[in-house]
Formats: structure tokens, C-alpha cells, sequence
């Protein structure tokens, strides 16, 4: 990957923007679709908007271009899930017997977990971690210097939180970005204690932008929008143990913001095309995805709480293949075309009907 401070003049590189969900230890597939970008120098990577994990991928890939370029930022990311991996053989949470010689990477038979779950459920970490202590802080704290993250001209950054008490997003851009407004972004509610920035309080992104598109559309010259998803949308099976329900609440609350955004990228689309915009104040983006949609679901919601090290490195090379595979079939389109069809993504919930299309 070419990095300048303007992304358009690489020679012979297209520009593209990064939008990155969170979802916990399956940001490890974030991790491998990046590395594989950062190694292809016919991209051009203008901004990144990311939340919670892809927040934490997104300040560590800047630490890193800063420090030693395209493989400087490689060798960054690396180091940042290798201390995430050996940060789990200390952790009370592991996978049983079972699942280990059964190759099962979820944690759905883990007493640690199981019983972590439920406490979680019933106490506040107000209580139960009344100093707030949070390993992943200090990893991130001690692998990323801030000043060099907030001097990085290429990419853009934005960092994407909820306001607790405002319940909307808050974008941090390079200028504000902090170890504060990272962990704000990555904090889940029923495990940290709110993060204060400036005088707000914040929790996980997730809940309001997973991640926000929005900074793109007034920050970034790229038409193009990659958004490397972590979040299933879609699962067969009809959830029924309380277990299960809880966890897909949650994954359709941390889509739900991207959905919206999808919905509003289309329908600019469908106007202009309509002729009912004017292409002078209004821009027909191109839409990417890559995701993990078939692994998420066979993983279950628990493993995004599994840091082994073995399991991190699973979906890296994921990550990686994932990358690789849309690049080959995909590059071309950069510019040119979106690669996804959002209108028949939303097929059937009555969304053409209510746009008048029938």
C-alpha cells in the first residue's frame, strides 16, 4: 500500500475508505483482511472509520504507517494481537475440554464464561470492578503513541462512541483521538465503567455507528466504502434459550446503525439515478463488503470473547484469504462500481414498497 498524504496521487493506486465494525476478538479478522491491503500496493487506504475493535485496528495501523510505513503498520497489528493472545493464558475464561479436542472455538460450555455472563447480567461493573481495570487498555496504551496517531495525514481516522446520557454517536477525529476516546469506543457497559472524554461519557460505538459511514461522505474524496464486517446479519436458526436471545439482540443493535446508513446510500443513489438530485451536491458511493459471515455464525456470539492465541491466528488467516479472494475478483470495481446490491440486501422488509417501487 501506498501511503501519502494524498491518496489519489499514488501513482497507478485507487483510493478506497475502511469502514470497520467492532466485535470483540473477532477483530483478529479485521487484523488479516488490513494486512493483506497494507501489502497490496495498488490500494490506496484515504480514510478509516472504525468502532470498538476496528477502532483499536484503525489507531494501531496509523501508530504503525507512521513508524515504518505499509509493513511497519503489518508488524504493529501483529504485536497487537500477539499481547492480546498471551493476555488469555491469565484470562478465567477458556474454553472447555470438549470444545478444545472437538475443535469448538465458542465458549458456549465454558463455566468461566457461563458464569461471567450471568454475574455480569445481575451486577454493575460499578461494583464488581470498582478501579475499572481493563487489560486491554494497557496493551493499547502501551503500543500506540497518540501524537504520532493524531500527526498521521493519510489515512483520515474517526473513532466512533455513544454518548451515554445523549444516546448518539460521537465521531472522534485524528485531532481528538486519545487512549480515551479508543477504550470509550471499546467500552461494553456491562463490563467497564463508562469512559469519560471532555466531560461526556461514552460507551461501545457499536450501539450507534458499527461503524459510522457518515465521515466519509464530507472527509474523503474517495467514492468507494470497504466495510470489513464482524457482525452477523443474518443467522437460521430462530433463537431460544435466554442465552441465545440476548446474544442476538445484540448483534442486530450493533447493525442497526449500518443498516440505517446503507438505506441512506441507496436512496441518494435511487434520486440521482431518478434524476431528482443534483450529481453536483450529491455523490453516488460505491459499496464493498467483506465479512466473516459464514464463520461468525458457526463461531456463535461467545467466542468474540475467546483470545487464544490459536483462535486469533484462525481468523487472521481468515482475514487474510477473505481479502485476497474479494481483491482478485473485486479490484477492477474499485471506482467504478459498488459490489454489493444494497437494494436486494433488503429485499422483502418492505423497503422498495415504502420508496414507492413496486
Amino acid at each position: 500500500m501506498t501511503v501519502v498524504a494524498d491518496p489519489a496521487a499514488a501513482k497507478g493506486a485507487k483510493p478506497i475508505n475502511l469502514a470497520l465494525q467492532g466485535g470483540g476478538a473477532h477483530g483478529a479478522f479485521t487484523w488479516g483482511v488490513l494486512d493483506r491491503f497494507l501489502a497490496d500496493s495498488r490500494i490506496a487506504i484515504e480514510a478509516i472509520s472504525g468502532t470498538s475493535a476496528g477502532a483499536i485496528n484503525a489507531v494501531v495501523l496509523a501508530d504503525g504507517l507512521m513508524r515504518g510505513g505499509p509493513e511497519g503498520a503489518r508488524e504493529r497489528l501483529k504485536l497487537l494481537w500477539d499481547e492480546i493472545g498471551r493476555a488469555a493464558r491469565l484470562s478465567p475464561i477458556q474454553r472447555g475440554p470438549l470444545s478444545v479436542l472437538s475443535g469448538d472455538w465458542s465458549l458456549d460450555s465454558s463455566l468461566g464464561y457461563l458464569f461471567f455472563d450471568a454475574f455480569t447480567r445481575s451486577a454493575s461493573p460499578y461494583d464488581f470492578n470498582p478501579l475499572d481495570i481493563n487489560p486491554l487498555r494497557d496493551i493499547v496504551g502501551r503500543l500506540v503513541d497518540f501524537d504520532l496517531v493524531r500527526s498521521c495525514g493519510a489515512p483520515k481516522l474517526f473513532v466512533s462512541a455513544t454518548n451515554v446520557q445523549t444516546g448518539r454517536v460521537r465521531v472522534f477525529g485524528c485531532p481528538e483521538l486519545s487512549l480515551d476516546a479508543v477504550m470509550a469506543s471499546a467500552c461494553l457497559p456491562t463490563l467497564f465503567k463508562a469512559v469519560e472524554v471532555d466531560g461526556q461519557y461514552y460507551w461501545d460505538g457499536g450501539y450507534t455507528g458499527n461503524p459510522a459511514l457518515f465521515p466519509f461522505f464530507y472527509a474523503s474524496r474517495s467514492n468507494d466504502i470497504l466495510i470489513v464486517q464482524i457482525n452477523p446479519l443474518e443467522r437460521k436458526e430462530v433463537p431460544r434459550t435466554a442465552h441465545e436471545i440476548m446474544n442476538r439482540i445484540n448483534e442486530i443493535s450493533f447493525n442497526a446503525s449500518l443498516l440505517s446508513e446503507l438505506r441512506s446510500v441507496d436512496f441518494v443513489r435511487r434520486m440521482l439515478d431518478e434524476g431528482r438530485l443534483d450529481p453536483e451536491r450529491y455523490r453516488r458511493l460505491n459499496i464493498h463488503i467483506i465479512g466473516e459471515q459464514q464463520a461468525a455464525a458457526a463461531y456463535g456470539a461467545s467466542s468474540k470473547f475467546n483470545i487464544e492465541r490459536a483462535f486469533l491466528q484462525h481468523l487472521f488467516e481468515i482475514g487474510q484469504k477473505a481479502a485476497a479472494d474479494w481483491l482478485e475478483l473485486n479490484f477492477d470495481a474499485i471506482g467504478e462500481r459498488s459490489t454489493v446490491d444494497i437494494r436486494r440486501m433488503f429485499a422483502g422488509d418492505g423497503y422498495d414498497e415504502a420508496a414507492g417501487v413496486v
